[in-house]
């Protein structure tokens, strides 16, 4: 028997728990998924419902439909045919306004198969990301490396709960503890002395683990849903603890102290051999609002800040993705003028390039110039593109892709890019797709181009590398940030002749023999 964890059974994993125990004990039941919202919903798309006859557990409102929806879930339920409703504006519920003024559409799935609804909960469970897909025909299946979306079959992105490691003493570690436990968080509490342990196991936390020496810390079991606080004030503990956590997957590091004491640990961390980039990740002073006295503030301050960072963005369709193009660069090698506007088969570099994207509406199109590159702009804005300046063009890649970056972090929208470069113009449109098909796989957050065992663009990257993208100097490439990571990396084989990049007029030459082949 599965457990739902929290009384709201707002989490994903709480919801699938009970509805697989409901379908294990042959129960009528549905599965009801908010598929988009307008205005100012309470949920967003991919909030999760279930119902039986005389049950239910999760929610997709502040409660102005949720009666309603299991009304409808429980008539699907008898016809057992799937259904598709909305809410609000636009409705044929006009007994049902919403307050908020927007519109809620919601899908209902009965009886959904037992097998999906187990294997989605027990990989949640696992701390595993799963997607969801609902297909045309009104089935949910789990996505794989071999089950895939398809034209406009809605996917749901579903990440781990919320976990928090807690290293420290006193009232600040129980506090963030009592508080990370009640909102249903996955906890575990590092300690050192007796009387915090008795008192956390009083309070009804059971994920304790005795902290015996700096020198014997055990293995570090963080991952991308992990977020580490350190709350001592004592560096013999705080320099290994903080070590040790940079070293893992968390998306979140931080220690408690004013500014002057984070700056004493940070030259601390630096004296260890941290690099100015991992000693970066460390958060101080934490929580959102600065100097609270009060244990519980403290608390409830910290966990604010920690759940604005957490990774936990569901979505509806494919992820909202941006190609970037970086098309800064001098041409410095390039025996004659500007590479990207030579001519290539009647049509300049730089159009080649530009017209090989999807003819999708959904992609947005981003392309970094130099200034006052004015006929490259001209031709860059003919296709559709978006396009802006980088003044730095001159200071390597890695600033024209900083400032692509730093544009698209602004679009939240965006889910995910797709770095291409300006001089390969033959990466067919269908590269391109193949890299979003890679990235559907549940945990990939990252895919590279190989060409015959070299790593090259065009390269995809999830929002959650963006800050890592934006840090990279000199020459350093988006192939930096793919090698730095231990997990959710893949490759996808691009021909030889569609890899071929254009930086002499040599290599223009053999290009064109491409292009007449």
């Amino acid at each position: 028997m599965q457990s739902a964890t929290s009384l709201s059974g707002e989490h994903a994993e709480d919801v699938l728990a009970r509805l697989s125990d409901w379908l294990e004990s042959n129960q009528s039941c549905a599965l009801i998924i908010v598929t988009e919202t307008e205005g100012g919903a309470v949920r967003a798309p991919g909030a999760l419902l279930a119902v039986t006859d005389s049950d239910s557990i999760g929610y997709i409102s502040g409660g102005c439909i949720d009666a309603d929806v299991i009304l409808q879930a429980r008539a699907a339920m008898a016809d057992n045919k799937p259904k598709a409703l909305r809410y609000g504006a636009g409705s044929p519920f006009v007994d049902l306004p919403l307050p908020c003024g927007g519109a809620i559409e919601v899908f209902i799935a009965p009886n959904p198969a037992p097998d999906t609804v187990k294997s989605a909960y027990q990989r949640l469970h696992a701390r595993q990301e799963i997607k969801l897909i609902v297909g045309g025909d009104g089935q949910i299946v789990l996505a794989s490396d071999t089950i895939r979306p398809l034209g406009d079959d809605l996917v749901f992105s579903y990440v781990p709960k919320l976990r928090l490691r807690i290293a420290g003493r006193g009232a600040d570690a129980l506090a963030l503890a009592r508080v990370s436990h009640a909102a249903g968080c996955a906890t575990q509490l590092q300690l050192v002395d007796d009387e915090d342990i008795s008192a956390a196991r009083t309070a009804g936390l059971v994920s304790i683990e005795r902290l015996s020496a700096p020198s014997a810390l055990s293995a570090n079991s963080d991952d991308p849903w992990t977020a580490f606080v350190l709350l001592f004030h004592d560096q013999d503990w705080e320099i290994p603890l903080l070590r040790q956590a940079l070293r893992g997957p968390a998306f979140y590091v931080g220690a408690v102290g004013s500014a002057r004491t984070h700056s004493v640990r940070c030259e601390a961390l630096k004296s260890t051999g941290c690099s100015d980039e991992e000693t970066a990740r460390v958060k101080g002073p934490i929580g959102l609002v600065p100097s609270l006295r009060d244990a519980s503030m403290l608390a409830i301050s910290v966990m604010a800040e920690i759940v604005s960072l957490f990774p936990s963005k569901s979505s509806s369709r494919r992820p909202r993705t941006a190609i970037l193009m970086l098309a800064a660069g001098a041409s410095s090698r390039f025996e004659s003028g500007d590479k990207l506007l030579a001519e290539l088969s009647g049509q300049s570099i730089l159009a080649h390039t530009a017209m090989s994207i999807p003819d999708d509406p959904n992609l947005t199109r981003l392309a970094v110039i130099p200034e006052n590159a004015l006929k490259r702009r001209s031709i860059l804005a003919g296709f559709g593109w978006q396009v802006i300046e980088n003044p730095d063009a001159d200071h390597g890649q890695s600033s024209t892709l900083r400032v692509g970056i730093q544009a698209l972090n602004e679009m939240s929208s965006i889910d995910q890019v797709i770095v291409v470069l300006a001089d390969m113009p033959f990466v067919p449109p269908s590269h391109i797709d193949a890299l979003r098909d890679c990235a559907d796989i549940p945990g990939v957050t990252c895919v590279m181009s190989n060409c015959s065992g070299v790593l090259s663009p065009p390269a995809l990257f999830k929002r959650k590398h963006f800050e890592a993208l934006a840090t990279l100097s000199g020459d350093r490439g988006a192939k930096a940030v793919f090698l730095s990571l231990e997990h959710g990396n893949r490759t996808v084989d691009l021909a030889v002749q569609s890899a071929v990049d254009i930086d002499v007029v040599a290599d223009l030459d053999r290009a064109l023999e491409f292009s007449d082949a």
